[in-house]
């Protein structure tokens, strides 16, 4: 892939003017014709879906900064104002708000699909770290964002995420005074929360020319993890365009239409009510929760009795994704051959859906019913802060200890010679050996 040779030939005397001098054009011709893996599946539509939804939250973003005010006193009331006196406004609106849902999903499964085939091994390790930077950058940017509207749970949420920098030792209480712009969260945080939450998507866009940039010189990975010779490239890939453009375009359509549907018929399904409420600092809600995709990490840093602990878990379940690439010592790439491994990553889908789950609950309320038979000196086994520990200690296990020792140890299937092997049988195979 790396020695893709451009095909590109500019037809106009403006194309050959500007190709001497920024060959933009040949740069997207030759991404189109860029040879791919012919077994791509649809779990590698979601790059494009990314795109789209990384355009539609800029586009609709920037519309939203020209009503907005990011003032404590006007701020809840511009957004309602944009919700009923701007043409279009709630349209807008609610696109932006759902899309960050929207963009998180897909991001989720593509980080997935990576994690499941292997996409994270040599040498992709730059796709994949990149990939990590833009998943942080998203983070940052969607807590930004929660604060804008300045409802009562945009302003609580604030104050417990910003108080966490104050647990860091020595340096944590400048850094909070110089985040919210005083000692308490006020004008000043609202008006660097509203600077830094425009500037970073753009930030996120150029991330995403060096995610493309590394994947056209690493190359597509594939279902069967195998890198593909020289001698089977014509045989075993295709031009991305028109074959993987017409895959992307049609699960773009049904992605679309399960976000219009949450758009015009559950636009606050993924929201939280008490957001309807304007912030005020001397009422405090009954259940302070960051936004569904946030939950995870959010549970992981409720699991740590000690608050500094809890915020170095929280990180380190982030920052271990970026060490990935070194942690997995299996030779092969694709759990598609690898049983045992596949059984752990099972689990692991399960955990982090019960991790979401547990951030979502009070801390000492009951699992099952009022069920309170096992206790311990600091609090009930039965309740959800115990149950978040177990799934806490597996997330960090499967990447530390399991998946190390896996790969050592584990006995894989035979891997295919070729992408095609698995699949053709008969006289297909014959004529493709031939």
């Amino acid at each position: 892939m790396s020695e893709h040779e451009s095909t590109y030939v500019p037809k106009t005397g403006v194309e050959k003017w500007l190709d001497t001098r920024l060959p933009i054009i040949r740069f997207g011709a030759d991404y189109m014709s860029l040879p791919t893996p012919r077994n791509l599946n649809y779990w590698w539509t979601f790059g494009g879906i990314l795109a789209l939804c990384l355009m539609t939250q800029i586009v609709t973003g920037i519309v939203l900064a020209m009503h907005y005010t990011p003032n404590v006193d006007l701020a809840f009331a511009s957004v309602e104002r944009i919700m009923r006196d701007v043409n279009g406004g709630w349209l807008i609106r609610y696109v932006h708000a759902n899309g960050a849902s929207m963009f998180f999903i897909a991001v989720y499964l593509h980080m997935l699909r990576g994690l499941y085939y292997g996409s994270y091994k040599a040498p992709r390790e730059m796709i994949w770290i990149i990939g990590c930077v833009i998943f942080f950058l998203m983070i940052a940017t969607a807590f930004l964002g929660y604060v804008l509207p300045w409802g009562q749970m945009s302003f609580w949420g604030a104050e417990v995420i910003t108080n966490l920098i104050g647990a860091i030792p020595v340096l944590g209480e400048p850094i909070l005074i110089w985040l919210r712009g005083g000692p308490a969260i006020d004008n000043a945080t609202l008006n660097r929360f509203f600077s830094l939450h425009y500037l970073l998507p753009f930030a996120i866009l150029g991330c995403v020319v060096l995610h493309l940039w590394a994947l056209h010189a690493a190359g597509q990975n594939n279902p069967v993890g195998i890198l593909i010779p020289k001698d089977r490239a014509k045989k075993d890939m295709l031009p991305f365009h028109p074959y993987f453009t017409v895959k992307d375009g049609f699960a773009i359509i049904l992605f679309l239409i399960l976000f219009a549907i949450f758009v015009f018929y559950q636009p606050n399904a993924l929201g939280h009510a008490d957001n309807y409420i304007p912030a005020n600092p001397l009422q405090t809600p009954a259940h302070i929760v960051p936004e569904w995709y946030m939950l995870p990490f959010y549970a992981i840093l409720r699991a740590v009795p000690d608050k500094f602990g809890g915020v170095v878990a929280m990180f380190g379940a982030i920052g271990v994704l970026f060490v990935l690439p070194w942690l997995d010592t299996s030779k092969v790439r694709s759990m598609r051959y690898r049983p045992t491994m596949r059984t752990f990553f099972i689990i692991f889908l399960v955990v982090g859906v019960g991790l979401g789950w547990c951030g979502g609950q009070l801390p000492d309320a009951p699992v099952i019913g009022s069920f309170k038979t096992f206790t311990l000196i600091d609090g009930d086994l039965n309740s959800y802060l115990w149950l978040t520990r177990v799934f806490t200690l597996y997330y960090f296990a499967f990447f530390l200890i399991i998946m190390p020792l896996i790969g050592l140890k584990e006995q894989p299937l035979p891997i295919p010679a070729t992408i095609s092997e698995p699949v053709l049988t008969g006289a297909d195979a014959v004529e493709q050996k031939g």
